[in-house]
């Protein structure tokens, strides 16, 4: 019974599918109707229980498919008119791809051909690169490549190392908050500093042994003039109607110098892990072709 009720829906959307289409094209998509009527129900309910409601040629089209694009539906004639433009673009490229290949030349044949081998070669390619490639980068190698290749890793942009506090205007222990900030390698310094920022910022941020780059900060400043007189062990304090900004530089980097190793270290492993791939598919595709030669895969045919 729930077979015959999907038939039926199926009809009425070919049947309105093929409403607003001219002779050609429903002389074209009316094969689609042929998979469902050829056999009557019988074809119908054979394919349901292999998953399909239609066929077009070698080509089917399932029920989970179209459930798919009808699941978010509220409404059955919404329902019916998803599936319809499915149907329609699902007949349409199949009866697009067949005319296409009908029309088909030599050269056309080449390509698709090439194009299918390229497909093959950079899936297997992928494949033994995953499963065979070592991906770890050791210190020394990532300091070899940093040395030997300065010129790859110039800064585009100011970096820096310290905090920020973002605090009322009228917080308490300003002075010595600014005092304390000027020297966060002290234990007792940077504890201090955790415990006011947990108690009035509204906004804190450590990063004393990591890099933030110029833009990063200055969206949590109201300007941009700290950038100007950018240096290592300045303290910068700017304010806007409600808050008060403090920054202390711990060391940074400008614009146009070279990039500390740590900052470059994870372009450095995708620069080396880059040009071992290629190293690695070389020596991959040079064994491939001696094995080839030892094993006598390759005949060789000699001049008389």
């Amino acid at each position: 019974m729930t077979e015959n009720l999907h038939l039926c829906k199926y009809f009425r959307i070919f049947a309105r599918f093929f409403e607003n289409m001219n002779r050609t094209r429903i002389y074209s998509i009316a094969l689609i109707g042929m998979a469902f009527c050829l056999s009557g129900c019988n074809l119908f309910q054979r394919d349901a229980k292999e998953g399909s409601v239609a066929q077009l040629g070698n080509n089917y089209l399932y029920q989970s498919d179209l459930d798919a694009v009808t699941q978010h539906a509220t409404t059955p004639e919404d329902s019916a008119r998803y599936a319809e433009q499915f149907i329609r673009r699902w007949a349409t490229d199949i009866l697009q791809y067949q005319e296409g290949k009908s029309h088909s030349t030599p050269e056309i044949e080449a390509l698709v051909e090439d194009y299918r081998r390229s497909l093959y070669v950079a899936e297997y390619e992928r494949h033994i690169v995953d499963k065979r490639m070592p991906k770890a980068v050791s210190d020394a190698e990532a300091d070899t490549f940093y040395v030997h290749h300065p010129d790859r890793f110039i800064l585009q942009e100011n970096i820096l190392q310290g905090a920020l506090l973002v605090i009322p205007q009228d917080a308490p222990a300003q002075v010595e908050l600014k005092s304390r900030l000027t020297d966060l390698t002290q234990e007792e310094n940077l504890e201090y500093v955790e415990k006011y920022a947990y108690q009035y910022a509204s906004g804190y941020e450590l990063f004393t042994t990591q890099w933030r780059t110029g833009n990063q900060i200055l969206m949590r400043m109201p300007s941009n003039k700290w950038q100007k007189s950018l240096a290592a062990g300045k303290q910068y304090a700017e304010q806007d109607s409600t808050s008060l900004y403090l920054l202390q530089v711990t060391d940074c980097r400008l614009a146009g110098e070279a990039m500390p190793i740590d900052y470059a270290r994870a372009t450095i492993d995708k620069m080396i892990l880059a040009e071992r791939r290629i190293q690695f598919l070389q020596a991959q595709r040079q064994q491939l072709y001696d094995d080839a030669v030892r094993f006598g895969k390759i005949q060789f045919k000699r001049e008389d």
